[in-house]
């Protein structure tokens, strides 16, 4: 008799595979060990002709007993059940413990059918000549936030949504005395509440000499342009 496809079926495998009937029952069990992953005294067999009938793989001396003995239809299931106690059942869906390669990084590289090698090939991404590198992508990034903004020198604005912290923009470019690339925003406080007089370091960025601490340098992005006159403290002593 020529092989049958069937349907194996268990807890954790689907598969379509071609049966012989010659095989005898334990013959089939023990094929069948490799596919579902259950020992062949722990199978209860199945065979699943239609919706309402199954019928059972099984005879008292299964080393003479052939499949040829049961109803074998083209693409019927075989479902194999384990017999064992769920305790005793090798859990193969929790992969926690299953040691994961990771390919070394110069491995990777030399591939040649990879993500990276495509990209190479296409010089995108970092491997395209004309991309500007990591500086220059946050110089532009500040910059590209300064015109959404609308920050200018002369403008009225607030910093991080502070209200007590109003101010003018005195200026706007890179301070060479504060680390980090890209222009920043140096704003005279209404208040005396700044870190600086306007000077850094010796270089003055605006105003005269003082005591008082009005000025302060932030990045675009703490700033918001908008009508802010000066606070009036006057305004809550009338409501005393």
């Amino acid at each position: 008799m020529a092989d049958v496809p069937l349907y194996v079926v268990s807890d954790y495998t689907s598969s379509e595979r071609r049966i012989t009937p010659s095989w005898t029952i334990t013959q089939l069990k023990s094929k069948l060990e490799p596919i579902t992953g259950i020992p062949p005294l722990c199978q209860q067999i199945y065979l699943k002709i239609s919706s309402d009938e199954r019928i059972l793989i099984q005879a008292v001396n299964e080393d003479a007993v052939h499949l040829s003995s049961f109803p074998l239809a083209p693409y019927a299931e075989l479902q194999v059940v384990d017999t064992r106690p769920p305790s005793a059942r090798p859990d193969f869906s929790n992969t926690a413990g299953v040691e994961k390669y990771v390919m070394p990084d110069e491995e990777y590289e030399k591939k040649t059918d990879s993500v990276l090698a495509w990209k190479k090939a296409q010089k995108l991404g970092r491997f395209d000549p004309n991309a500007p590198t990591v500086e220059q992508a946050k110089v532009q990034a500040i910059q590209r936030e300064i015109e959404v903004r609308g920050i200018a020198v002369g403008k009225r604005c607030r910093v991080g949504g502070d209200d007590t912290r109003r101010g003018e923009i005195k200026y706007v470019g890179e301070v060479k005395e504060i680390p980090g690339v890209g222009a920043w925003v140096g704003i005279h406080l209404d208040e005396p509440v700044g870190k600086n007089d306007g000077s850094i370091g010796g270089t003055r960025y605006w105003g005269i000499e003082s005591e008082l601490k009005h000025g302060i340098f932030v990045r675009p992005e703490r700033v918001e342009v908008g009508d802010f006159p000066p606070l009036d403290d006057l305004e809550d002593m009338e409501e005393i």
